[in-house]
């Protein structure tokens, strides 16, 4: 899931500036609540009036907020919609041309004019060019395709390059973009992820890239540039709890990484910088729920968000540089599954 955060639209009611979405296991797949740093979780929004065939497994906001896309397991795999202060719009034309398979992952190019997803089946992802109309013709697929299922995907802020991570080695790869599409693919990293690679993110410079994953130590970063991969950055000092990292996501100001995972405290976050993971923020003092699959910081970096696999399902506290506050009160109702994937805008 669930990683680019901008602020973008008003959610239409009064104190709240912010939409929280989130994409779950069930009907209707999809979710979206009004959200302020202030005053917490606000009102549920109408579901669409069509659903998501079935399982939400990931949702994105367009970088201007009027558009909203989720993966999900069913053809079409891709489904999205126009957003607005009202909420959902009539569902976009399905793509002429559909994923292969379970929507596992979606992202926006920085600049809303490419939307990417990762699913199951080759050639495990897929790309379209995005405006206003919807989906455009597909890209041409990769020249060297993923080597699995892609349960991670993620364009660079600088829109040079695009991620996945997958459940194959090398477990994340990352191609070349551009105007055109897919270009070569990089050079694998010399110290691969430790298990499936579950979710990717860029920091906003462009200089970092992030793979949660299975199996210890659970999140791994290298220096990204226009080589691509460099030497891995030393784990942090101490780690995400379990055995999964799920999701992962670095702050609008890239000064915090914070990392989803299938343990209490269910998320964790570390400061960042050019040298890597910083000493690890205290746990929140009240974590919910258990499994985390997913997490977002707000635009202004005052609030954090995490989606669970247990009741409430979805947590927000309010954050500052001393790191997590008290629990905001849960969003009523809550979504009914499984939060697989969470955007904000």
């Amino acid at each position: 899931m669930s990683a680019n955060q901008q602020m973008l639209l008003s959610a239409g009611a009064e104190g709240y500036n912010l939409v929280v979405a989130i994409a779950h296991i069930t009907s209707p797949s999809v979710t979206a609540y009004s959200f302020s740093s202030s005053l917490g979780f606000g009102t549920k929004f109408a579901n669409p009036s069509t659903l998501p065939t079935d399982h939400g497994q990931d949702v994105a906001f367009s970088p201007n907020g009027n558009q909203i896309a989720v993966a999900h397991i069913g053809s079409p795999n891709i489904t999205a919609y126009p957003w607005s202060s009202s909420g959902f719009g009539t569902k976009y034309a399905n793509p002429s041309t559909l994923p292969t398979g379970t929507g596992y992952s979606v992202a926006f190019n920085s600049t809303g004019t490419a939307i990417a997803v990762g699913h199951n089946n080759s050639p495990y992802i897929t790309a379209y060019p995005w405006s206003g109309s919807g989906f455009g013709t597909k890209f041409t697929d990769p020249s060297t395709l993923p080597a699995a299922r892609c349960f991670g995907v993620a364009f660079s802020p600088n829109g040079a390059a695009i991620a996945v991570g997958m459940d194959a080695s090398p477990l994340v790869e990352a191609y070349s973009w551009s105007g055109s599409g897919f270009g070569t693919k990089y050079s694998d990293p010399s110290t691969l992820p430790a298990g499936r690679g579950n979710a990717v993110a860029f920091n906003p410079s462009s200089t970092a890239l992030a793979v949660a994953h299975e199996n210890s130590p659970n999140i791994t970063v290298y220096p990204w540039s226009g080589s691509g991969f460099g030497t891995k950055y030393a784990n942090p000092s101490t780690l995400p709890s379990g055995s999964a990292g799920r999701d992962v996501t670095f702050s609008s100001d890239g000064s915090l990484i914070a990392v989803a995972h299938d343990s209490p405290p269910n998320v964790t976050v570390y400061p960042w910088s050019g040298s890597g993971f910083g000493t690890k923020y205290a746990d929140p003092g009240t974590a919910t729920g258990f499994g985390g699959y997913s997490v977002a910081f707000t635009p202004d970096i005052d609030a954090i968000v995490v989606g669970t696999s247990n009741s409430p399902r979805l947590q927000g506290y309010p954050w500052s540089g001393s790191g997590f506050g008290t629990k905001y009160t849960d969003p009523s109702p809550p979504p009914p599954n499984d939060a697989r994937g969470i955007a904000i805008t």
